[in-house]
């Protein structure tokens, strides 16, 4: 091939094989006992389970990985909360915890606020470990006048109040990521990202700007001191971890996952581990990661406990978010332990004997 040619090649065709030869750490298991606290095994009201077909063979995996227990975040309401809960935290104590959602189409109806209370109610009668809220709220979802409903919105406050009155932690995903409100052009890191994903990409104006999203998560979690609240993907803002320690430093029922994000934090691992070193028992470990599988988890654990440089955050190629790799963070042990599982143990109430705490430490 000569420069002609080589000039020729789409940049969607172009797979560079990096040059450098640093040191490579494999790390089979866990230093700790882990909680996957963010991923998703329920069947999506598909009929199929697809993200666990063999929950006996999921279990292999998470023991040969040391991995304690994971988060489901996929339990619905009512019937198929019940099938979530069968056949993954009544079948399995102790290794599973299945979060609930809210039917959303509630808000197209009268009296829906006091309905999205009930249906909370009733799941946690029914074994809900906490609930997931996604970013539909804040971007999609309308309420009886079609307008569009906020995380914040006063009509919501019940909701919020009855998540610490049932003791329910809330896993929260807003916004995020920061380039999917940006300009969809030449300049945007996730182009091609957005490019295979449309839907993905919230620039348009009929959506709120990020910051709006974001101001209104912080409403919330300051105006509710006694819900556990768990930011997923550090905290909806992995690309400004000054946001995010400002948030954990200001609200001590604040708490942030690091799912799906070793991408945007493998880029800064000092700013990282530094963020971890002031807050270590408000990181929790999670992969967002379905079907589950011991190379994803393992990825995770090189990225936690090493100190490998330009290493790829993902199996694809290219990788799914942007054409960069990540180094490690080398966490020390008692950080690894918190971020790990401890954290997630004690925050989860249906967790809290997943994990062994050290004497003295707050259950």
């Amino acid at each position: 091939m000569d420069s002609a040619e080589a000039a020729a090649i789409r940049l969607r065709d172009y797979t560079p094989r990096p040059m450098l030869r640093v040191p490579a750490h494999e790390v089979d298991q866990a230093a700790a006992p882990a909680i996957d606290v963010h991923n998703h095994l329920g069947r999506r009201r598909t009929g199929q389970w697809t993200s666990a077909p063999d929950v006996d063979a999921l279990l292999l995996v998470m023991d040969s990985c040391n991995v304690a227990a994971i988060v489901n975040l996929d339990g619905d309401w009512g019937e198929e909360l019940e099938a979530n809960l069968d056949r993954y935290d009544r079948a399995h104590p102790g290794r599973f915890a299945t979060f609930a959602r809210l039917d959303w189409t509630l808000p197209s109806r009268p009296g829906w606020p006091d309905q999205l209370v009930r249906s909370l109610q009733d799941s946690a009668r029914r074994g809900a470990a906490g609930v997931k809220l996604w970013k539909d709220l804040g971007l999609h979802i309308r309420d009886e006048n079609d307008k569009l409903l906020m995380i914040n919105d006063d009509r919501l406050f019940d909701m919020w109040s009855a998540f610490g009155e049932l003791s329910l932690p809330v896993l929260i995903h807003t916004a995020d990521p920061a380039a999917f409100f940006e300009p969809l052009d030449e300049n945007n890191e996730r182009l091609e990202e957005l490019v295979r994903r449309p839907d993905w990409y919230f620039g348009d104006p009929q959506f709120p700007r990020m910051q709006v999203l974001l101001d209104a998560l912080e409403d919330v979690v300051a105006a509710h001191p006694d819900v556990t609240v768990i930011g997923a993907h550090v905290g909806c803002y992995a690309e400004d971890l000054g946001w995010v320690d400002r948030m954990l430093t200001t609200y001590p029922n604040f708490n942030v996952d690091i799912a799906a994000r070793i991408a945007e934090l493998g880029r800064q691992p000092r700013a990282t581990r530094a963020l971890i070193d002031r807050h270590p028992d408000r990181v929790l470990f999670g992969t967002d990661v379905f079907p589950p599988t011991a190379e994803a988890f393992r990825r995770y654990f090189r990225f936690l406990e090493t100190a490998d440089e330009h290493f790829p955050y993902s199996g694809s190629n290219p990788p799914g978010a942007g054409r960069w790799t990540i180094s490690g963070l080398d966490l020390d042990q008692e950080a690894l332990r918190q971020v790990y599982g401890a954290n997630a143990a004690r925050l989860v109430p249906a967790l809290r004997d997943t994990v062994t705490q050290p004497t003295g430490e707050g259950a």
